[in-house]
């Protein structure tokens, strides 16, 4: 058997992440899956991004990972969401190729560490630390940490009306004795689930009842390493349609033989992404949903309907379907269905994604009680990079709320634990203005290149963007333009103001009907670069300025607590003056420093200056 130092078990958005992160790092890695066409696959939505998810996906390649790199390379269609709302909340989406995709992630791996199919079914550890693995033919393969990445398949069971099928997503089994040694390790086992649509025969669709929704044009890559030009491509259309009374009809008639209604689903739901019979009894005042059919690649005629995830009987969904515009003569391919899966207790791990309880044990993905393709992988980089790093005897990366979505991620995850499968959202981020997708590189970009993920001619690259920004900014602040017939004609036809004397350009900018592009005309020495990312970033620098000091001030508060580490040895049960619930959420929590402590619940603002004033005795 191959000697490994790290092993991943998992071939999912998580696994996918934290082997190549790991093996780029230097590290021997072997990626663990029960089946190698399952490697990157796809079971739900065939998309990567959109709300908040985009940002994650940003901060990966920022960071290193490859997820942008690949959705660029097998994208079929690629919008830019909340394009009416401000930069803090646009959000990449793009529809991808999801057999394209799933191959040339699995050919990435290939390349770069040893794949093996099989199920591991135990972890080994002896004095509290990772030492191996045994697989389901009872071969032991020694390691030195272990990043546990099992998805939707841990003990997993599909649900279609009465049919119960003790199996993983898409038909593949489950890994049944994991969880068994997981228990024996003393990890808590919570029980989730999740669901997804049918998929139907693209012939048997009629898309004249529908509304076709195009992608952007231009196309916006995902990495910052891909060519704008290169990715500029006839895209595919996905389609709108609605539900109707029809449709609400079938499933209020129907409800009783829905195996969460009927109490046959024993997992959590989650809330954000609920089933189209979830949204029929939560809403009953609305007269329709949306409904978007999606390709699920170039190559297949599988059509995905998005939004309308079921576990009713197979007739009933045959039967509601057909109620919708366009569907009426629909041919399902494969059935909706829920999925239970066994997941961890999060708040059992360290902000590393390492375990509390098992040195060299690191957790990525569903597993952790996440959901999403974006959250999976944000979590298997950070979760590969700190085995690396702990295997190299160096200190863990740790992303903070104010650093990115990924650490408003893993901290929410970790401090707080989560109730139901959980969803990334832009309103989870307290600093969202600077937490921009379009700002992620020069968030995290040095940050992978320390570790050791971005290559130094990227870096270079990176730097010299950096540099022109900074510099750009600078000059533009100094620039006077003067009042003239042409500029006033010009601020007249986009309904601004005129002037009558010398304005600073950088106040123009700021004005809501401008922006730095326009405002080049008037500029007697313009900067020649074209690249466009990079003027975009000028243009949203000034023109929140005021607002982006605002959050930078919040910031440095909010650091100063993130910086007051907690001593490790802390006997949380002999603070006196701090309330019970407190001590016991503390001492089971072991919150890394004074922030992550103010953020369990049940500590209040008053057990954290209790526990302030405990901490500056004991170290005077």
């Amino acid at each position: 058997m191959e000697n490994f130092q790290i092993i991943v078990i998992g071939g999912g958005h998580a696994g996918c992440e934290a082997a190549l992160a790991a093996a780029r790092m230097g590290l021997r890695v072997g990626l663990f899956a029960i089946n190698l066409d399952s490697v990157a696959m796809m079971p739900c939505n065939p998309c990567i991004g959109g709300t908040a998810k985009g940002h994650l996906v940003r901060e990966i390649d920022a960071l290193g990972g490859q997820m942008g790199i690949t959705a660029d390379y097998s994208f079929i269609q690629s919008r830019m969401l909340n394009r009416s709302k401000g930069p803090a909340v646009y959000s990449l989406r793009v529809q991808v190729d999801k057999a394209k995709y799933s191959s040339a992630m699995k050919k990435i791996l290939e390349d770069n560490i040893t794949l093996k199919q099989g199920e591991i079914v135990d972890i080994l550890v002896e004095n509290g630390r990772v030492v191996g693995v045994m697989s389901e033919y009872g071969t032991k393969i020694a390691c030195e940490a272990v990043i546990v990445c099992s998805g939707t398949y841990l003990n997993a069971r599909c649900l279609c009306g009465d049919s119960v099928i003790f199996g993983g997503p898409n038909g593949l089994r489950s890994s049944v004795k994991l969880s068994d040694s997981l228990a024996k390790l003393g990890f808590k086992l919570n029980r989730f689930k999740t669901g997804t649509p049918a998929r139907v025969h693209r012939d048997s669709i009629d898309f004249a009842k529908t509304t076709p929704q195009p992608g952007d044009v231009p196309v916006v890559p995902f990495s910052f390493e891909t060519d704008e030009n290169s990715v500029q491509m006839e895209q595919v259309d996905c389609y709108l349609s609605y539900t109707n009374e029809k449709t609400k009809q079938i499933i209020e008639e129907n409800i009783h033989r829905s195996p969460m209604h009927s109490g046959k689903i024993e997992g959590v739901a989650t809330r954000y992404c609920p089933s189209i019979e979830d949204k029929i009894s939560r809403f009953s005042d609305k007269d329709r949903h949306q409904i978007f059919i999606e390709p699920e690649g170039l190559n297949t005629s599988e059509m995905y309907i998005q939004g309308m995830s079921t576990s009713m009987p197979e007739d009933v969904q045959t039967a509601m379907y057909r109620t919708i515009p366009g569907l009426e003569n629909c041919h399902i391919m494969r059935n909706g269905y829920a999925i239970e899966y066994d997941c961890i207790d999060s708040m059992s791990l360290k902000l590393s994604l390492e375990a509390k309880s098992v040195d060299g044990l690191f957790f990525a993905g569903q597993i952790n009680g996440s959901s999403g393709y974006e959250e999976a992988a944000a979590q298997g980089l950070i979760a590969g990079i700190n085995a690396a790093l702990s295997l190299k005897s160096k200190e863990p990366l740790i992303l903070d709320r104010s650093m990115g979505y990924i650490g408003v991620l893993i901290d929410d995850l970790v401090t707080k634990g989560t109730p139901e499968p959980y969803r990334m959202m832009t309103s989870r981020a307290e600093y969202r203005l600077l937490l921009r997708q379009d700002n992620a590189d020069l968030r995290l970009t040095e940050l992978g290149f320390k570790v050791g993920l971005i290559p130094e001619e990227r870096y270079l690259r990176f730097l010299t963007k950096k540099d022109w920004i900074e510099r750009e900014i600078s000059r533009i602040k100094t620039i006077n333009l003067p009042p003239s017939q042409n500029l006033n004609d010009f601020l007249k036809g986009r309904g601004s103001a005129v002037i009558a004397s010398g304005i600073k350009m950088a106040d123009l900018i700021k004005r809501p009907e401008m922006d730095y592009l326009s405002i080049r005309a008037f500029d007697k020495f313009p900067d020649n670069c074209t690249e466009k990312t990079w003027q975009e970033q000028v243009n949203i620098q000034i023109k929140y300025e005021g607002y982006i000091k605002m959050q930078l001030e919040q910031v440095k508060a909010f650091n100063k607590l993130e910086k007051r580490i907690l001593p490790t040895n802390i006997r949380y049960e002999d603070i006196s003056g701090m309330r019970l619930e407190a001590r016991q959420k503390l001492a089971a929590i072991r919150p890394h420093n004074i922030g992550q402590a103010s953020r369990i619940s049940g500590v209040s603002p008053a057990d954290i200056s209790v526990l302030l004033i405990y901490i500056t005795t004991k170290t005077r």
